[in-house]
């Protein structure tokens, strides 16, 4: 094990430790730690020693904040397709992850966002702590939720999902709990006691059981106090009306709400709005991501994504200068387009 590769792997009693190792960078994901990851996963999935995987970040900030998006928009503002590439095997990644036949223990501690949700949600054993801070913050540069999380985000109650989707608002423990995006509060304090009593079981029943073990009830979160107001204006058919009904509310976390939505992309908006209810229908992850395969291609190709990188992240002006500038000006034939099949470029994991 270098302590210099961006994946460390190893080995305590029964667990494969997977440790995403670019702390400075929030552990953001690039194309060769996704390789990592899936070649660890067929280590773990042929050594019969192994009862499960654990994934964790190095650091003290958290386990992943997402793609490496300096590198997509350098990659988009070239015209290069290195992004595409990317995503095709980030994808594929995220499938698999649901699909693993052992164990798959994820560590969601600090800062979980993007790319983090994708190789930490999916699994069978999700652990949050009270540093938790869960989100899928795509709109704000100009992007959709990806990495599956239009899946997660349809299938969590009543329209918690389109809120979070649309506003990519960062939540606790207990309200990543109530989207069904984790299944355990950890005291952060006791994960390390945790990774060693779970390198002791020999069975998926023993993972569970050391789990359960050391779960306890998380601290109250937000989003339940707010159900009221979040379902009846999400449920909405546009993007404007969902604004509209924010507004006209009357509750003040409504308004705000409703001046956050106006920060983010039109585009990536209306696109994500699309998304999230079409993944309610969708039959499986696979079909999700295929879907957001799609979307994700187009995106990239569109305008919005390199200005919200800019605005965010290069210039850190947050003046992101979108086009269109407003939702009404986003027409349906501008959402339709992100969702055409993409031919021979099909991800292809739902026929596959």
């Amino acid at each position: 094990m270098n302590d210099d590769e961006p994946v460390l792997l190893h080995t305590e009693g029964h667990s494969l430790h997977i440790t995403l190792n670019r702390p400075r960078a929030l552990n953001a994901l690039t194309h060769t730690m996704v390789r990592c990851i899936d070649e660890a996963l067929t280590l773990a999935e042929q050594d019969g020693d192994l009862t499960a995987v654990v994934i964790s970040g190095a650091g003290e900030r958290g386990l992943c904040a997402g793609g490496d998006i300096r590198s997509i928009y350098e990659d988009a503002r070239a015209g290069r397709r290195a992004s595409v590439d990317f995503w095709r095997d980030e994808y594929r990644l995220n499938a698999r992850i649901a699909r693993f036949p052992k164990p798959y223990v994820a560590l969601m501690d600090g800062i979980v966002m993007g790319g983090g949700v994708g190789v930490s949600a999916h699994g069978d054993v999700r652990i949050v702590t009270e540093r938790s801070r869960v989100a899928m913050p795509e709109t704000g540069i100009g992007f959709v939720p990806d990495v599956g999380g239009t899946h997660l985000l349809a299938a969590a109650p009543g329209e918690l999902g389109t809120h979070l989707a649309l506003t990519g608002q960062a939540v606790g423990a207990a309200d990543t709990l109530l989207c069904g995006l984790a299944d355990h509060f950890v005291s952060s304090e006791r994960l390390t006691d945790l990774t060693a009593a779970l390198a002791l079981g020999t069975t998926a029943a023993e993972v569970t059981e050391t789990v359960v073990r050391y779960a306890a009830e998380a601290p109250e979160g937000e989003l339940a106090t707010h159900r009221s107001w979040i379902d009846s204006c999400y449920a909405a058919d546009t993007v404007e009306e969902i604004i509209g009904r924010l507004l006209d509310s009357g509750e003040p976390a409504a308004k705000e709400t409703a001046g956050t939505l106006l920060t983010k992309s039109p585009t990536a908006l209306k696109v994500t709005l699309a998304a999230v209810r079409r993944a309610r229908s969708l039959e499986s992850l696979e079909a999700a991501l295929d879907q957001e395969f799609r979307v994700s291609c187009r995106a990239f190709a569109g305008p919005d994504l390199v200005e919200g990188v800019r605005a965010q992240i290069i210039d850190k002006d947050r003046r992101p200068k979108w086009h269109p500038a407003e939702p009404g000006d986003v027409t349906d034939a501008d959402v339709a387009r992100h969702f055409e099949p993409l031919g021979d470029l099909e991800l292809g994991l739902a026929s596959g």
